[in-house]
């Protein structure tokens, strides 16, 4: 018989952290700076940033009756008014629910509840950018069941996030201004960037992780026509005619196509989407019109899941969590200077 190989220590460590909740979980990922080295970070310091987790549920008022009775500590106040209104209270915003600033086997994590149907949901049309964003980035697989839906939701937002990349960049660019661009994507419009995020943190994300960002799009690439890859000069090129982008306009998330549409089309004048994206694909700022597009949805969502955390948090956690996102930007700040 053959012997089972052992884990990575750092496998291991999830595995154990993902055994202290209950096990139905349509996806489990683990993500940020805990995760995946970031540029201006020493291993030291990553190794003891708190742990980011999200977990995607099928039925959120059984999960959070469930860990309720595993972990009430977790939970702020809201946890004496039980399950249903937990439930209730995740469905706002980007609909995930945070716990954070919670001690488990040795280190401290913070995690996200949202139900499965919202996530696929936001993966296909983009509707809050707040889950799809950070899985357009590298994240670490803990838990996936055979969701087949799941799963094609999944491909298409990283398809998506190619697409809207593509539009926001010039004929020809490296693969490292590709990744850039779309990690970036969820950051647009975030008030947060602004306010307690280090201003080069899309950056950070990039540099130490390209061979991460290589495995979860180059086959998308491989397979778009609309794309040349010139080796010899280290340079992506793409479709940049009016026909070119109109393609790529048509194939966006709808929640993002109805926002390009909302900033085009004039009061009164009522045009149907097709003939404002043709409209966009000649603009010369097309691009722009697109970013813009992209920050409306992120601005919106990052606000109310922002302004849930004081409840799902509690005061105490939510400004310790804000000080240490403060400290994290003024380190930034250091660094430049």
């Amino acid at each position: 018989m053959l012997a089972r190989m052992p884990l990575p220590s750092s496998a291991v460590k999830f595995h154990r952290i993902l055994a202290q909740f209950p096990p139905e979980l349509s996806l489990a990922f683990a993500y940020g700076s805990g995760v995946f080295q970031q540029a201006g970070a020493s291993a030291g310091e990553s190794a003891n940033n708190m742990l980011d987790f999200v977990f995607a549920v099928d039925d959120s008022v059984s999960w959070h009756m469930m860990n309720l009775s595993k972990n009430r500590s977790h939970y702020s106040f809201l946890k004496y008014f039980g399950a249903k209104p937990i439930s209730n209270i995740q469905n706002y915003g980007a609909g995930i629910y945070y716990n954070t600033l919670v001690p488990c086997n040795g280190r401290v994590i913070k995690y996200g509840v949202i139900s499965t149907d919202t996530l696929i949901e936001d993966l296909l049309r983009w509707k809050t950018l707040y889950v799809a964003g950070r899985l357009q980035k590298p994240v670490k697989i803990l838990a996936q069941n055979e969701n087949g839906e799941l799963q094609a939701a999944l491909s298409s937002n990283l398809k998506s996030a190619v697409t809207a990349a593509f539009l926001m960049l010039p004929e020809s660019f490296s693969e490292e201004d590709l990744y850039v661009q779309i990690a970036g994507l969820s950051y647009s419009g975030d008030f947060r960037m602004i306010i307690g995020e280090d201003k080069s943190k899309v950056m950070n994300i990039v540099k130490p992780n390209m061979l991460h960002f290589q495995k979860l799009y180059s086959n998308i690439l491989q397979d778009c026509p609309q794309v040349v890859y010139k080796h010899q000069l280290g340079k992506l090129e793409i479709d940049k005619s009016p026909e070119g982008q109109f393609a790529q306009l048509m194939a966006l998330p709808r929640t993002l196509q109805q926002q390009i549409t909302a900033l085009m089309d004039p009061p009164g004048k009522n045009r149907d989407v097709e003939e404002i994206l043709l409209q966009v694909a000649h603009d010369p700022d097309c691009g722009l019109v697109v970013h813009q597009g992209i920050s409306g949805i992120v601005r919106s969502s990052s606000l109310i899941q922002s302004a849930k955390t004081t409840l799902t948090a509690g005061l105490k956690k939510s400004v310790t969590y804000s000080m240490k996102k403060m400290y994290k930007m003024s380190k930034g700040w250091l660094r430049k200077a």
